[in-house]
């Protein structure tokens, strides 16, 4: 197979970072993930979203581009937790669908991730990991980040409708819905074998695999 670059998208807590790890892991591909211990604003955006949330998305909309490029710019396969897309198509909408980035901010961070997104090459593949709230909320207690202490079910809720409506429309590449409240990346191999082998096929033009039940 010829190199690939491949995104994974998903909620908080949705198993995005297990899942890049893993199928890097497993197929030898260069893993790049999202900037959250050395992220100089997260902090802060979670305890005061309204001033926050413009910087915050500034910060990520640069840090993204950057590892975009360099990921798909590397000799072998490369995968990606988090794509840039997503801050502009959920987090920055929801920020303003919420009142905490005024209209002006807002249409001023679009222009320039429209400017950005211009110029960077598409993935061949996009991961979406579909999850349940509740489950989305009981994993980031588990994990227990200080910083995430104060993210809400409604908070979660809010972002999995507009990640709903998004996936519905993405059409810059091929996308492989994966249940990852039933499938468990860590502990079953057999669970990594079904996204790997689905993985594979769909990059490889090929869309025969049926997830079976995952109990």
């Amino acid at each position: 197979m010829t190199k690939k670059f491949v995104l994974v998208a998903g909620n908080i807590g949705a198993g995005k970072t297990t899942l890049t790890t893993r199928l890097g892991e497993r197929l030898g591909w260069q893993t790049g993930y999202e900037s959250v211990q050395d992220n100089p604003f997260l902090a802060d955006f979670y305890g005061d979203m309204a001033r926050w949330g413009f910087h915050l998305q500034v910060f990520f909309l640069g840090h993204r581009a950057e590892q975009h490029k360099a990921l798909y710019n590397l000799p072998n396969s490369a995968i990606a937790d988090r794509s840039i897309y997503e801050d502009a198509h959920i987090f920055a909408r929801v920020l303003n669908h919420l009142g905490n980035m005024p209209d002006r901010d807002y249409e001023a961070y679009k222009s320039v991730y429209q400017l950005v997104i211009a110029g960077l090459p598409k993935p061949d593949l996009l991961l979406y990991l579909d999850c349940p709230v509740d489950t989305l909320v009981e994993r980031i207690q588990q994990r227990g980040r200080e910083m995430e202490a104060g993210i809400s079910a409604d908070y979660l809720a809010t972002l999995d409708r507009f990640y709903k409506d998004w996936i519905a429309e993405f059409d810059m590449c091929p996308v492989v819905t994966i249940p990852s409240q039933d499938l468990n990346f860590v502990n079953r191999e057999d669970h990594l074998d079904i996204v790997v082998e689905h993985v594979q096929s769909r990059l490889a033009g090929h869309d025969n695999v049926i997830f079976p039940g995952a109990s």
